[in-house]
């Protein structure tokens, strides 16, 4: 049966939905937190949670990005920002802190973010976190990837992320300007490459025919972001990862086995976001808003991304998250708060313990209800 409505005599549009109108339901066994496993894998690399950090300067500084290895997790270093440009961005990161009028706190952004971004400065952040003995993982946007590639490789980079609002495999670029070839790049790279954000299943097939080792799903979801606003842009997060995962599968059988990983990237405000995207067929989560509520946050209770600072049309906004915990408490918990906002890690546990799933492959088979608000 089509999920297509008429929304008028000349247009017809798809159903689709967000988390917040769906829920997973329990099955007939049930089991203990202690016998749930949350570990999952991408190429060579183990992790003992389904969380990666979302490339942002108020959420992942080098230190933040050890802190999440340490928890289990993958912190990915934005290689564009604050920590590449400048020498020592602590005190700039405090003065940002500072500024509470919106207006002159983006002009004071702009400054900042105008600054080269300096190759030794990739080096010597990527060093740091592999000096912690962590799995090191850098992000750059499509248009910045060429430029530094060979620098982040030589870096030691273990998994390289390309993240952008949308990465698709077939971009069209103005005369003179050479689009990024996304499959003879990953083809030539040494390390596995996880890319997107991708919202259709169409797209995401197309990723996935690059040899992306996973594939981000989201797009100008977060918190931090005004992309529907300003672009009219909107992808609800729980069909867009099942549309996802539904690729996933098709090109499973279309490759003769290859598996690629789906990455849940945007919108994921609390620990049921987080189950319902794995409900929904992700196989972990990039967190920005989740994890800029860390008391040792590198944005001190402020959270943006990229495009807040933008030159000439901004599509996100700073905002005020608060700080909740210490990262290792959002994580892991103790929880002292009953909103979602921490020890995410357990509520996973409890959510697959309370509807009988040992792991998270399992759980991507958890039955969901439509409930309308």
């Amino acid at each position: 049966m089509s999920n297509e409505i008429e929304i008028g005599r000349g247009k017809r549009a798809r159903r689709v939905y967000t988390f917040d109108e769906i829920g997973i339901v329990p099955t007939r066994r049930t089991r203990d937190p202690e016998l749930v496993s949350t570990s999952w894998s991408i190429d060579a690399f183990q992790f003992d949670i389904p969380v990666l950090g979302a490339p942002m300067d108020s959420v992942m500084s080098p230190a933040a990005a050890i802190a999440l290895g340490q928890l289990g997790g993958l912190g990915v270093l934005n290689l564009e920002g604050l920590w590449t440009r400048h020498e020592n961005p602590e005190p700039l990161l405090a003065e940002l802190a500072g500024i509470d009028d919106e207006i002159a706190a983006v002009a004071r952004m702009r400054e900042l973010y105008a600054a080269p971004i300096q190759a030794e400065l990739i080096t010597a952040r990527l060093g740091e976190i592999r000096d912690a003995g962590v799995t090191v993982a850098g992000a750059l946007s499509p248009h910045r990837t060429a430029q530094f590639t060979e620098t982040v490789v030589n870096a030691g980079v273990d998994l390289f992320v390309i993240r952008g609002n949308t990465v698709s495999a077939e971009h069209v670029s103005q005369e003179g300007r050479e689009p990024l070839n996304l499959k003879q790049f990953i083809y030539e790279l040494d390390v596995p490459v996880i890319v997107g954000g991708a919202a259709t299943y169409q797209s995401a097939l197309h990723l996935m025919r690059t040899g992306a080792a996973g594939v981000l799903v989201g797009f100008g979801g977060g918190a931090s972001s005004t992309t529907r606003a300003t672009l009219g842009i909107r992808a609800p997060m729980a069909s867009a990862i099942a549309d996802v995962a539904g690729a996933r599968s098709d090109y499973l059988d279309e490759s003769g086995g290859r598996y690629v990983h789906v990455i849940a990237d945007g919108g994921l405000g609390t620990s049921g976001d987080l189950i319902k995207a794995i409900a929904c067929g992700a196989d972990a989560v990039m967190l920005g808003t989740a994890l800029a509520k860390a008391s040792d946050a590198p944005g001190r209770g402020w959270h943006w991304g990229q495009e807040a600072h933008h030159e000439d049309l901004p599509r996100g906004k700073r905002v005020q998250v608060g700080s909740v915990a210490p990262l290792a408490e959002i994580v892991n918990g103790p929880a002292n708060v009953a909103d979602g906002s921490a020890n995410l890690i357990g509520a996973l546990r409890r959510a697959m313990a309370t509807t009988g799933y040992s792991e998270l492959k399992e759980f991507q088979r958890v039955g969901v209800v439509y409930a309308e608000r």
